[in-house]
């Protein structure tokens, strides 16, 4: 085999570097301008997505005046199965003092979606972010599954949970956030 020429390797050498400053350029260009995450106390993001039935849209607003626990999931994510008993049992609880749990399903495709909620007995309303432009563009999230608690009157309170709610890390916070939301 002949040797490669020299220009041969130096113009491959360039290509490389110029591909490594386009790769760092458009890393430092995503930190810099990705959407920071709603802040407790401001009013949580409006949406309005189809209902994962297909039958329509629900909207955020249209839950005004009851507390809403907002949960980003998808039907691959384990502990999404992990909470989605929890987050139930807290709908079931809750209900009759105003408490929705919104679903909110990213990136999955329809039927394993309702998969998900069949398997876990899923009954509160959930919507469809296929292709994750709320999850990852107005709430910023930074992985699944993600809860929020929002107030009656449409504010975030607390952090965010980014965990599994059902988690005895996230768990007392997430009560706390409840808790504090339902009495506002």
């Amino acid at each position: 085999m002949p040797p490669v020429p020299a220009w041969l390797k130096l113009g491959a050498q360039a290509l490389a570097i110029a591909a490594v400053g386009v790769l760092g350029a458009l890393l430092v260009w995503n930190l810099t301008h990705q959407q920071p995450p709603p802040k407790v106390g401001k009013p949580a993001p409006a949406f309005a997505l189809p209902k994962l039935d297909g039958k329509g849209e629900l909207s955020l607003a249209s839950f005004r005046g009851k507390t809403v626990v907002l949960n980003f999931f998808a039907s691959w994510c384990e502990p999404c199965k992990q909470e989605a008993p929890q987050l139930e049992q807290v709908f079931r609880q809750y209900r009759s003092r105003g408490v929705v749990v919104l679903g909110v399903d990213s990136g999955d495709t329809r039927g394993s979606a309702r998969q998900f909620l069949n398997a876990h007995g899923v009954t509160y309303p959930v919507v469809f972010d296929q292709n994750e432009t709320l999850a990852y563009g107005r709430y910023a999230l930074i992985g699944l599954p993600t809860t929020y608690v929002i107030n009656p009157r449409g504010r975030i309170v607390g952090e965010r949970v980014s965990g599994a709610v059902s988690d005895k890390v996230f768990a007392p916070t997430f009560r706390r956030e409840l808790t504090a939301a339902m009495r506002s």
